[in-house]
């Protein structure tokens, strides 16, 4: 199976997996376990440093991994042919060969704010289903909610006016995860990106300027910016030009007197570098009626600086601290195996037992707190009104409940989720944490598993 290009397809997704998930599931049969329906959830222990919230990200690619998940005949002898399975027993081979998904996935919704603790998604399968697809479910859900997390930030900072571009493709981690962190900033409120891939698979407008490049290359051969500038507008009369290359301010003086003289249209410039604040103004003197864009590793912080500082900027193109930075730590722990709550006890990773759902309070339109509870739990009702339960069931024996949200649809649940923070959960520099209950029920199981759980018990 040896293939040099290392790109992926549907058919490899059985095989993008960490080994311990395959030896785990050859262990599962052997021990007769591999049937027994299990549970994990996914979710994040704490938020990244200056975070106040999560925004969910990643479930459409989730649930098509699981509708696509198979081994093919060449994959099964592949994995023979590593030696490391020769001790497996021998239906695992036919447990592989038959393999398809069968189980329930309860999830939040796209675009949705959640806290430390809760879970973005929960699998209910048998055990070695539920287990294979930690891996893939985790790579997709962590990085598309980092992505759309930024995105939602910076969308909230810069406001609903400003264009928000996404640029991150050459600082993505990967292709692949180019293109999720494209359809996340998306999903998360920014307009547009410069994936052509990912904008086209989403059916988007893909948008973008120039590089420094065609301006360097034209003026050498046809002796001028300014016939540079010609020359692209020639082709796209509508697109932004990038005038810093040489001299920000020249440029921009010397358009100006040709957009008064009724030579040329210009409708957006972008500057990449420089003092942002004090070249914005000098060239929307010269291009009073011209959209400004600013580029240049860009990120929340320095969006909320520039606005203080009365930057002249009507749109932001947001690369490399939108597709990196500190990771979600999501992890994906087993919770429940046929009825029986299980947690891991160790020291700083301790997780709550149980099939669990979040309940959400509101009290005009604002998040005034979550309650994590188990799934049996009532919605409780106070002064505040009704709770909500944010985890639905969205997958059932394999099967989608309903076709997937448009990226439109997930970008209104997100600005709605992050206008329904308050002021002091959505600051990027010293967010205030929502309060997240733990509901009684769920205190008394944690407290009797760690009881069955105990070094004297287990003796």
């Amino acid at each position: 199976m040896e293939d040099p290009s290392l790109l992926i397809s549907q058919d490899d997704y059985a095989l993008l997996t960490d080994l311990y998930q395959l030896t785990m599931a050859a262990c599962y049969v052997g021990e007769g376990l591999d049937q027994r329906r299990a549970s994990f959830e996914l979710f994040a222990r704490r938020l990244p440093k200056g975070f106040g919230y999560l925004i969910a990200m990643g479930l459409t690619q989730a649930l098509e991994y699981l509708t696509h998940l198979r081994f093919t005949a060449a994959q099964i002898e592949s994995l023979k042919a590593t030696g490391l399975f020769e001790q497996a027993p021998p239906q695992f081979w036919q447990l592989l060969a038959e393999a398809h998904f069968s189980g329930d996935v309860w999830a939040v919704p796209e675009g949705t704010a959640v806290f430390a603790q809760e879970p973005l998604l929960r699998v209910e399968a048998p055990l070695w289903q539920a287990q294979i697809a930690e891996t893939y479910l985790l790579n997709t859900i962590n990085y598309q909610t980092l992505v759309a997390t930024r995105a939602a930030r910076l969308r909230d900072v810069a406001g609903p006016k400003a264009v928000l571009l996404e640029f991150g493709t050459r600082r993505a981690f990967s292709p692949q995860g180019s293109v999720w962190a494209a359809r996340a900033a998306l999903a998360a409120g920014l307009n547009a990106t410069s994936n052509v891939l990912a904008a086209v698979k989403l059916g988007q407008q893909p948008a973008g300027t120039m590089a420094h490049a065609l301006v360097m290359a034209l003026t050498a051969v046809e002796g001028s910016e300014d016939e540079a500038f010609t020359a692209f507008q020639r082709y796209f009369p509508n697109a932004p030009l990038l005038i810093d290359t040489y001299d920000t301010v020249a440029a921009a003086e010397r358009l100006g007197r040709k957009v008064q003289r009724g030579e040329v249209q210009v409708t957006g410039v972008r500057i990449d570098s420089g003092d942002l604040v004090t070249l914005s103004k000098q060239v929307r003197s010269h291009l009073p009626h011209t959209q400004i864009f600013a580029s240049g590793d860009l990120d929340e912080y320095e969006i909320a600086r520039l606005k203080r500082a009365g930057a002249e900027i009507d749109g932001y193109g947001l690369g490399t601290r939108l597709v990196t930075g500190e990771p979600v730590n999501g992890v994906y722990k087993l919770v429940d195996i046929d009825g029986i709550p299980v947690m891991k006890s160790s020291d700083g990773k301790v997780t709550y037992p149980g099939r669990k759902q979040i309940f959400r309070r509101l009290q005009d339109g604002q998040v005034v707190g979550d309650r994590l509870g188990l799934m049996s739990d009532p919605v409780e009702s106070d002064s505040f009104g009704i709770e909500q339960p944010l985890l639905q069931l969205v997958m059932q024996n394999g099967q989608m409940l309903q076709p997937a949200r448009s990226l439109e649809q997930i970008a209104q649940t997100t600005a709605a989720s992050v206008a329904s923070l308050s002021a002091a959960v959505r600051d990027i520099e010293q967010p205030v944490a929502v309060a997240v209950e733990i509901s009684a029920s769920l205190q008394r199981l944690t407290e009797a598993t760690q009881r069955r759980l105990s070094p004297e018990a287990l003796v």
